[in-house]
């Protein structure tokens, strides 16, 4: 039997994903809606999580950009550092990062390479937008984004910096028609604002004009016109044709 060193061992090709649902969970206050989705029987083909989520929940991959040095050679993490350092000594989940690490278990290198060039992209500020642009290079079929808020609508004086990169990363996720589902909690895409308030400008007339999407396409229309029709075809824009909630359905 051949034993491979830890480089070689990171160039071992990864099981196709293509067309795969993915659930990526991040630190955020919306990361209740993917224990709301588990409690409700919801199920994804592999579950990744950004950083000390990987503590909480089970998963097959943790996404950790920084080097492994950060948290185990200073305290620049904060709260986090002693949950991280724990967990990347023993996890037995890959954890892809953007050096190997004696200390961690079961590090992965970040195939940064073949995701930038794939991509045609190299735009890359924070640990979620790495995640999100594997999943673009691994062609899934769709993700779901808890615990991504960036900042809160209840306090306008705090936000974290990556959100641009981030939508920036769903927007090419889009456009090569993978569906992304975010939490309803959630400011990224606005998703978290009104659909009576989304379309700016329309959201001024007298009967606002909302944007719904189903089956592929968007109904424009007015709120009370649009439930109407939808209610003759037996479905409720909150319940069947709202933008795609990871915890709905």
């Amino acid at each position: 039997m051949i034993e491979l060193t830890k480089e070689e061992t990171q160039n071992i090709p990864q099981q196709s994903l293509e067309g795969k649902k993915i659930a990526i969970v991040g630190l955020g206050i919306s990361q209740v809606d993917f224990a709301i989705g588990l409690q409700n029987g919801r199920e994804w083909d592999e579950v990744w999580c950004i950083n000390s989520a990987g503590a909480t929940y089970p998963c097959d991959k943790i996404f950790m950009l920084d080097p492994a040095s950060r948290f185990f050679d200073s305290t620049d993490a904060g709260l986090q550092t002693n949950v991280m350092t724990s967990l990347l000594s023993n996890t037995d989940v890959p954890v892809f990062t953007c050096e190997l690490d004696d200390r961690v278990k079961n590090p992965v290198m970040f195939p940064i390479n073949e995701v930038c060039n794939a991509t045609k992209c190299a735009y890359l500020n924070n640990t979620v937008a790495y995640a999100i642009a594997y999943a673009l290079w691994s062609k899934v079929g769709r993700i779901d984004l808890f615990g991504i808020d960036f900042s809160y609508k209840e306090n306008m004086h705090f936000a974290e910096a990556g959100r641009a990169c981030v939508e920036f990363w769903i927007s090419k996720c889009m456009e090569n028609d993978i569906l992304v589902g975010m939490s309803g909690r959630s400011t990224v895409l606005d998703s978290n604002v009104p659909a009576t308030e989304k379309l700016y400008g329309f959201h001024r007339l007298e009967k606002p004009l909302v944007a719904i999407p189903h089956e592929g396409k968007f109904i424009i229309g007015p709120y009370d016109e649009i439930n109407k029709e939808l209610e003759k075809q037996g479905l409720k824009i909150n319940e069947d044709v709202a933008p795609p909630e990871p915890y709905k359905g």
